[in-house]
Parts: structure tokens; C-alpha cells; sequence
């Protein structure tokens, strides 16, 4: 009987035997499983402490950038901050110094706000890459920031009481067409960009006054209205989607 029940037990004892077995190798593989999902963990956790890191140093990275821009755009306002520019100015053959000097006196007589030959420090026109352009930008630097408003002044003034606004003829070219010249402060690249999108801003959005003043952008919405000083690019985004 004894030898019958053992016959019968040696086939699920091996079978049992398999099964564990197998247990201990399904076991090993969870132990293995785990170690690994631990080390992805770890690394996971480690990426993301570099990554919050790398984005830490990013917004450092750009404050400092705008930072510097912005000291950039002080300085090189600073540096036009005497400076007119005349626009729209038919160009002369052979063009001289001594010929813009000209024109720029012709034009202060006729607003009346007479500029000598020893108040202007330089004067040249600038260079277009467009080489058939022959109207590009005259740029006037002044011995001071008082000269040069007080041009912009008579300027405007002179605009308002004529029908004839300021054209070349005021300059003393002796064409009879119509030539239209605008004068203005001189710009750095960033606030002729701003200038440029707030009056763009100031026509859509019906601002009256759109103006610039000492190299700085502003608009307003009538005279009762806040004066809002341009800054960004961005700015002028929400004032157009919010206005």
C-alpha cells in the first residue's frame, strides 16, 4: 500500500518541485524588474532635477540677455538722443557734406529755427543696401538735445499753419514737383520698430496721438486719456487685442 502511495506522490512531488521552481524564477525576474524600475526611478528623478535646473539657468540667462539689451538701447538712444533725421531727401549728384549742410540750414531759415553752420557736429546720409534708392535717410547730429527739439517744434509748427508741408523745395532743390521730406528724431532700430507697430496700433485702434519724444515711443487715446509709454513688442499685441 505503502509502495502504491509513493508511486502515486512521485509524479506531483515533481511536479511541485517544477512549480517552485518556476516561483523562484518568476521571483528572481520581479526582484530584477524592480531593481531596474528603481534605477529608472532614480535616473527619472535625476533628469528631472537637471532639467528644473537647465530651466532655472534659462530664465537667468534671459533676464541677463534683456538686461543687456536694454542697456545696449540706453546707450545707443544716449547716442542719437542730439540727432535729427531727414527722410524722403532726393539725393544730388556728387553729393558733399557740404551740400547737406546746406540743405539743413535752407530748412532752418524757412521754419524758422535758425541753425548755423557750427551747430550741426556731423551730417551724412545713410547707406541703403538698396543701391538704386537714392532718397535714403539724411541723419543731422546737433551740438544739443535743446537744438534739436526745438527744430521738431518749428517743424510741427510749420506743418500745421501751411498747406504745403515740408517738402524739398524747403531745402533748397529747385524742382517744381512735389517732393515730400519728414523730419524727425532719429531712432534706434528697436524704437523705429515700436514706432512703426504703434502707430499700426493707433489706426486700428483709433488713438489719436501717436508720437515719439526723446527716443521713446507713446501713444494715447484722446486728451483725456493716460499716456502710455511703448516698451515691447508684446505690448502693443495685448493693446491690440484687448483695446
Amino acid at each position: 500500500m505503502r509502495a502504491l502511495i509513493a508511486s502515486l506522490m512521485t509524479p506531483q512531488k515533481s511536479e511541485i518541485e517544477k512549480i517552485h521552481s518556476t516561483l523562484q524564477e518568476i521571483k528572481t525576474c520581479n526582484n530584477s524588474i524592480e531593481k531596474a524600475l528603481s534605477s529608472l526611478t532614480a535616473q527619472y528623478e535625476e533628469l528631472q532635477m537637471n532639467f528644473k535646473q537647465f530651466e532655472v539657468q534659462a530664465k537667468k540667462d534671459r533676464d541677463c540677455i534683456a538686461t543687456l539689451e536694454d542697456r545696449i538701447e540706453d546707450l545707443q538712444r544716449a547716442s542719437r538722443k542730439t540727432n535729427l533725421e531727414l527722410k524722403n531727401v532726393p539725393k544730388l549728384t556728387k553729393e558733399t557734406k557740404e551740400d547737406l549742410i546746406e540743405m539743413t540750414v535752407n530748412l532752418s531759415k524757412v521754419i524758422d529755427c535758425k541753425i548755423e553752420k557750427n551747430d550741426i557736429t556731423d551730417i551724412y546720409r545713410v547707406q541703403n543696401k538698396r543701391s538704386k534708392v537714392n532718397n535714403s535717410s539724411i541723419v543731422v547730429e546737433l551740438a544739443s538735445t535743446i537744438k534739436k527739439t526745438d527744430f521738431l517744434k518749428q517743424v510741427k509748427a510749420f506743418n500745421i499753419r501751411h498747406k504745403e508741408k515740408i517738402c524739398a523745395k524747403h531745402l533748397g532743390y529747385k524742382k517744381e514737383e512735389y517732393m515730400p521730406v519728414f523730419v524727425s528724431e532719429q531712432l534706434t532700430a528697436k524704437a523705429a520698430r515700436l514706432h512703426f507697430l504703434a502707430r499700426d496700433l493707433a489706426k486700428s485702434k483709433k488713438f489719436k496721438y501717436c508720437w515719439t519724444a526723446y527716443g521713446r515711443v507713446y501713444i494715447r487715446r484722446d486728451e483725456n486719456s493716460p499716456i502710455i509709454p511703448i516698451k515691447a513688442e508684446s505690448q502693443v499685441n495685448n493693446l491690440m487685442q484687448s483695446s
